[in-house]
């Protein structure tokens, strides 16, 4: 863990750009050194920013009404969102680059989910549909447009966008040949084809996201490019004491998963003109939430069946990748870094760090950390201000339901 020094200085580089970075660093280092004293009533909880400890407030446990379906919620809008993607992606430029056109729209149409992303932005858009004090509105702009709905949907299509060209790119660079039970692009039209689809589709995120006139959103947005180039540079060029390193691992998390998310929660925040405090808690919950979800995915590697998860289970290993519960493992049985300093490259090496890892307490702590991380998402949306409109709450509830979809899923 850094030193409270360290600690302190990267709290302040991070918030270095806004009006608030004074007062979070001052609130970040008072609480690291645990000089203030809150009443019983409230507590604190110290979330990890990236690799960063802030604390913020938690009020007593608030009920919010129970959602049947969090998707149902927005239903409409998804459709919407789909309907403009696919024809943003296909129709604008079919006549001057047929195969382009047909490469991404192959993938929007063959492997469209839930749109898991869109949808958390979405509800996120209605958690904090608030009034916001004269003086926040006149400092971000004078009155919020009636396009607020409009701009927020957008930086929910900016996302899936960014996604989707990461998975295509990601594809070519693991070489594989489904995704989510679907063949992936690159199987189906070659890497250089998908490869120019996911470029593609980040040119037009990023004319989307210039059309959002707001440097901050832009920002954030375009650091969440950045954090997926350097996730899986990560990824790919490690170091033995960096594959064994849960830090550096947490690391790669964020930059690979959770950034997108947290950002995009961000960005809907400050296009809606909330403040400081309200923005980094939308940011909290999303980023907690990816690395739930990612977690998650690397336990369901080890855990899931096949024709479920629509892929092969073990890819990672197979492929070099030590994820959560094989670290965890490695504590248990320290003769498993030699083994994961190998590599994996010989399916011996696979054998021998699966039996490792049935033995130890691998999956159960990598489990248990996915859990915390969405305990802090569900804190993150109890700490919004107050609010007794219904749609407001049964918005927060839905993204508290998300949460636990996120670590029980099959899938």
């Amino acid at each position: 863990m850094y030193s409270r020094w360290n600690l302190a200085r990267k709290l302040e580089r991070f918030y270095e750009h806004g009006r608030c970075a004074q007062r979070f660093y001052s609130q970040a280092l008072v609480g690291i050194n645990q000089l203030e004293t809150r009443p019983k009533v409230h507590y604190n909880r110290h979330i990890l920013c990236g690799l960063h400890d802030v604390s913020y407030q938690v009020r007593p446990h608030r009920s919010f009404r129970s959602v049947e379906d969090p998707f149902s919620l927005v239903a409409d809008e998804l459709s919407l969102i789909a309907k403009n993607l696919r024809e943003q992606v296909a129709e604008e430029i079919h006549k001057k680059a047929p195969k382009l056109a047909s490469a991404a729209k192959y993938f929007f149409e063959r492997a469209e989910g839930k749109k898991f992303r869109p949808t958390v932005l979405l509800l996120m858009a209605s958690a904090l549909n608030m009034p916001i004090s004269q003086s926040t509105a006149e400092g971000v702009f004078n009155t919020l447009s009636e396009g607020l709905r409009a701009r927020q949907q957008s930086v929910a299509k900016i996302t899936e966008m960014i996604h989707v060209a990461s998975l295509l790119h990601d594809d070519v660079l693991d070489d594989a040949d489904k995704r989510r039970g679907v063949e992936s692009l690159n199987f189906f039209m070659g890497n250089k084809l998908a490869v120019l689809a996911g470029d593609f589709l980040l040119s037009k995120a990023c004319v989307a996201l210039a059309d959002l006139k707001n440097t901050e959103v832009v920002g954030l947005l375009a650091k969440v490019v950045e954090n997926l180039v350097t996730g899986e540079t990560m990824q790919m060029a490690t170091t033995s004491e960096q594959r064994r390193s849960m830090e550096y691992y947490m690391e790669k998390t964020y930059c690979k998963t959770a950034s997108l998310i947290s950002n995009s929660c961000k960005s809907v925040a400050i296009l809606a003109g909330q403040t400081a405090e309200v923005s980094m808690l939308a940011y909290e919950y999303g980023r907690n939430l990816g690395l739930a979800y990612q977690l998650t995915d690397d336990i369901l590697d080890f855990t899931g069946n096949k024709d479920v998860l629509g892929k092969g289970v073990l890819s990672d290993i197979r492929h070099g990748i030590v994820t959560a519960p094989i670290l965890y493992a490695m504590e248990e049985f320290p003769q498993l870094v030699e083994v994961v300093d190998r590599g994996f490259d010989d399916p011996a090496d696979v054998d021998l760090a699966l039996e490792y890892l049935g033995k130890s307490r691998g999956i159960e702590k990598a489990r248990q950390l996915a859990e915390e991380h969405a305990y802090r998402a569900k804190e993150a949306i109890e700490a919004l201000p107050d609010s007794d409109d219904e749609d407001v709450l049964r918005s927060r509830s839905a993204l508290i339901d998300l949460t636990d979809r996120a670590i029980r899923r099959k899938k």
